[in-house]
């Protein structure tokens, strides 16, 4: 029998049940791989073979792993790297003829 203050699910080693963060943060903290391959195939010639990995982890235990694409991707860097896209947009502005008006406003 449990004693008071115990709830009756925590003796005898039993488990309560994950909540959603928890287990969240869990996957997060240790990574997971989920791995698949799908073929499909006609008179059994192979038309097509998709293959399919995925990780989830943070991206801390994905720089534990050595993997940190974004890092390096210039996509992302956007604002960090000249600021290519804002200027490609101000002079696309200017020759489209609203860069005026709204600087005027």
């Amino acid at each position: 029998m449990s004693t008071p203050g115990q709830s009756p699910q925590r003796y005898l080693g039993r488990r309560e049940a994950a909540q959603l963060p928890d287990v969240l943060e869990r996957v997060l903290d240790k990574g997971i791989v989920i791995a698949g391959d799908i073929q499909v195939s006609l008179l059994d010639i192979e038309l097509l073979t998709i293959k399919l990995r995925l990780l989830v982890a943070s991206a801390d235990k994905a720089k534990e792993m050595g993997i940190d694409w974004w890092e390096h991707d210039p996509f992302l860097k956007g604002g960090r790297n000249g600021d290519e896209l804002e200027d490609r947009l101000r002079r696309l502005e200017q020759k489209a003829g609203i860069a005026e008006r709204s600087e005027e406003s």
